[in-house]
């Protein structure tokens, strides 16, 4: 009797070790794999961080003078998002603007009030990327707040005795009014030619011109110091707003990251909100 019981003793204490060892196999598996997975979930967080590197430096972005409000606006969101980032800006004729960048001035971004002001810059082999439009804009007459010389229609700009300004006709808002005069067959003779479509406006502004031929945007952007009229003949002269990265652009990690919030819906809401219209479908 003490035979058998000393056997089924020792019987037990093989079986308890046996399921102790195994137990320990089981722990040692379950810690190696749950290791594993974790230097796996490091890897694919590495991987995903260097992929997608933090932005620094300044951005320069060379832009039609039409877009400065809206895109000083997003210079300030890109900061935000991207602490450590700088965008400076140069607004100012589109034709000005494409000569200095294939004169050589750096910059990282060029967008343009037609496609005519961009192929400067393309022509030239100075653009990294096939460009885009991102906005169109359309024409309207800036005059006096009250409009007190009663223009209703393009028209009334050729009425005698008028002070009208004019962007100069090698700059998109300039070549868009003379085209939106040739289609209606009038002959308007400005006091003088601005450069930019800025300059057009801020002779009204000062009371310096009865009137000038800009785009809404202005417009809007002038708020009560100038009074919009609408006239038909602008539809026929809309101009679409390219934007392209340069090839020799000294930032172009946070360039290409510029000219997508641009084009983000995010982007687009600051421009429509602005006046632009969106790009034809």
């Amino acid at each position: 009797m003490t035979t058998r019981s000393a056997r089924r003793t020792r019987r037990t204490t093989r079986t308890l070790q046996a399921a102790g060892v195994g137990a320990a196999v089981l722990l040692t598996l379950s810690a190696c794999s749950s290791s594993d997975t974790s230097d796996a979930d490091k890897a694919k967080t590495s991987a995903s961080a260097s992929s997608s590197p933090k932005l620094s430096g300044t951005v320069t972005v060379f832009a039609a003078a039409s877009l400065k409000e809206s895109f000083t606006a997003l210079g300030q969101q890109f900061e935000k998002a991207h602490p450590g980032t700088k965008v400076s800006f140069s607004f100012g004729g589109s034709d000005s603007l494409a000569a200095s960048i294939t004169g050589g001035a750096p910059a990282d971004v060029f967008a343009a009030a037609s496609p005519k002001t961009m192929a400067i810059v393309t022509d030239k082999g100075d653009a990294a990327t096939t460009p885009e439009t991102f906005v169109r804009n359309q024409l309207e007459i800036a005059t006096l707040p009250g409009n007190p010389d009663k223009i209703s229609s393009l028209k009334d700009l050729t009425k005698s005795g008028l002070k009208v300004v004019l962007c100069d006709k090698t700059v998109p808002c300039g070549a868009a009014a003379q085209k939106a005069l040739d289609a209606s067959d009038l002959k308007l003779t400005p006091v003088s030619y601005e450069q930019d479509v800025k300059s057009a406006l801020t002779k009204v502004e000062l009371k310096e011109a009865d009137a000038a031929v800009v785009y809404k945007t202005d417009v809007k952007a002038a708020g009560d110091k100038v009074e919009g009229v609408e006239f038909p003949e602008s539809a026929d002269a809309i101009n679409d707003y390219p934007i392209a990265l340069l090839k020799d652009a000294p930032n172009t990690a946070a360039a290409k990251a510029f000219i997508d919030l641009v084009r983000s819906p995010e982007g687009q809401n600051v421009l429509t909100q602005a006046g632009f219209l969106k790009p034809a479908s």
